[in-house]
């Protein structure tokens, strides 16, 4: 098995200590899992995981995080944080917005990311565990607004690794960019309950077959 794990860069935002990066790096490889590629060297990025349909992909997304030592910052129902839960979501990097605010949820995020001078945006695209009509846009108006690239990541289960397939810079054609994103990921992702896919991955995956045959 190999054992490649990524060393974070220096400007992108980083949690933990040595000891707490060692120890969630070794119970991530002891899973059989790995990361292929390198996490660019930037202050702020929008960070984006797909497939997303079980909760396992929480699960080695989140030793992954730790075991570089990336904070990565996720947006949550500012209800959330009226829970005895408030503490665990301060720690994992959580913060609260107010969904319905007339201000708008993405117009929130761009300004907490032009508060900071470092913050990764993780978001799950699809947006659900469960089948997907379309990819959601909010990720893409996020890091146009905020004037930041796009880092993909992907999941896939076939291989039990998570690859990192570099940056993207939003030119502001949402479709057109769309279909360059999606097509960084042909070959590069499995999900870990397949007919659960969004549909825009599942034609991916099945351009891929015919590619292969």
């Amino acid at each position: 098995m190999s054992q490649c794990f990524p060393v974070l860069p220096d400007q992108v935002p980083q949690r933990g200590t040595p000891a707490s990066r060692n120890f969630f790096k070794k119970l991530y490889l002891a899973q059989g899992w790995r990361f292929e590629g390198e996490l660019p060297n930037l202050p702020k990025a929008v960070a984006i995981i797909t497939p997303h349909t079980s909760n396992l992909d929480g699960w080695y997304a989140f030793l992954a995080m730790l075991g570089m030592g990336i904070k990565l910052t996720i947006f949550g129902k500012a209800s959330l944080f009226n829970t005895p839960l408030k503490g665990l979501f301060e720690w994992m990097g959580v913060i609260p917005v107010q969904r319905h605010s007339a201000h708008g949820l993405t117009q929130q995020i761009i300004e907490v990311i032009n508060r900071k001078d470092h913050i990764w945006i993780g978001i799950a695209p699809e947006g659900t565990r469960k089948k997907a009509g379309e990819i959601k846009s909010g990720f893409y108006h996020i890091a146009c607004g905020a004037g930041i690239p796009v880092v993909m990541l992907s999941f896939d289960y076939d291989q039990k690794t998570i690859h990192c397939l570099g940056i993207f810079q939003p030119t502001g054609h949402y479709e057109q960019d769309l279909d360059d994103i999606l097509s960084c990921y042909q070959g590069k992702f499995s999900a870990k309950n397949q007919q659960w896919l969004s549909e825009p991955l599942q034609k991916l995956l099945e351009n891929h077959w015919k590619d292969q045959q």
